[in-house]
């Protein structure tokens, strides 16, 4: 009996220490094997990628179809295994879940199962490319971390304003458009106003496909109008995202990844994490 205690006492530690090595090989790039585990991971990317386009090209499907078949399966089931993993080293697998890169590991296995049903799906595969954004913390680029960094603190400090400016713009659209279904006439491409919303968008942004054009006098001027407020609209939300980048500093941020939320961007002396407060 005083065995098993002792036993009982001693298995939490030992599936604690199992976790942090684990953690460290899987989300760390300051170790050997965790800078090992990233490029291998990367390269493994890379590879299920390049066999899913290789596989849309019809010739080669036709010629190697079973091999980038049994290739696709191969890697959906490394990275779902190794999903599992991510989940089952970090404190809190749900926050890790619901995180950037959680979303996007799911995201990156789901298809090929997903093509079991829906047959083409798995060319959806190419979103793992987005897991390659894990070598800027291979390679110790802190820099483009934290230029990372600014431009998302400068994108979520203006999202208010630009929100603001796009109900702004949404009913200047709405008006020109229906103003363009008044004056033009279906014969010219304006059969509704949703059509001529449509029209108005295109021309606002610069975009001008063509597939629509005023042909009346009237309408071409109207069409100028909305082409010049173009230009000075689209200089608006540039602005506003500049201004809040000029106001954000950036700060040095370490490459470690905390063990409980798996969240990084830390800075170089923290000790605890800044988004749940465990122990770095």
């Amino acid at each position: 009996m005083k065995w098993l205690q002792d036993e009982r006492r001693e298995d939490p530690p030992q599936r604690s220490r199992w976790r942090s090595v684990l953690h460290e090989v899987i989300f760390e790039a300051d170790t050997p094997a965790g800078k090992f585990f990233d490029i291998l991971l990367i390269v493994s990317i890379l590879a299920s990628v390049a066999a899913v386009m290789l596989d849309s090209i019809g010739a080669v499907r036709l010629q190697y179809g079973k091999l980038l078949f049994m290739i696709e399966w191969f890697f959906t089931l490394l990275f779902t295994i190794e999903y599992i993993l991510r989940l089952l080293c970090v404190g809190r697998p749900r926050k890790y879940a619901v995180s950037f890169y959680g979303v996007v590991d799911l995201l990156a296995i789901i298809p090929t199962y997903l093509s079991l049903i829906l047959p083409g799906s798995q060319y959806l595969l190419v979103i793992r490319l987005l897991r390659i954004l894990r070598i800027f913390r291979i390679l110790k680029l802190v820099v483009y971390l934290g230029e990372a960094r600014l431009l998302m603190q400068a994108l979520r400090a203006s999202g208010r304003k630009i929100t603001v400016f796009l109900l702004t713009v949404l009913p200047l659209v709405v008006i020109f458009g229906s103003l363009m279904y008044v004056i033009e006439s279906a014969e010219n491409g304006f059969t509704s106003i949703p059509r001529s919303i449509y029209w108005a968008i295109v021309t606002l942004t610069t975009v001008g496909y063509g597939d629509i054009s005023p042909q009346t006098a009237l309408g071409q001027t109207l069409a100028s109008l909305v082409m010049i407020l173009g230009y000075s609209i689209i200089a608006v939300p540039t602005g506003i995202v500049t201004v809040e980048m000029s106001q954000t500093f950036s700060r040095k941020i370490s490459t470690q990844a905390c063990p409980e939320c798996s969240a990084e961007g830390h800075d170089t002396d923290a000790r605890h994490c800044k988004f749940c407060g465990a122990a770095l």
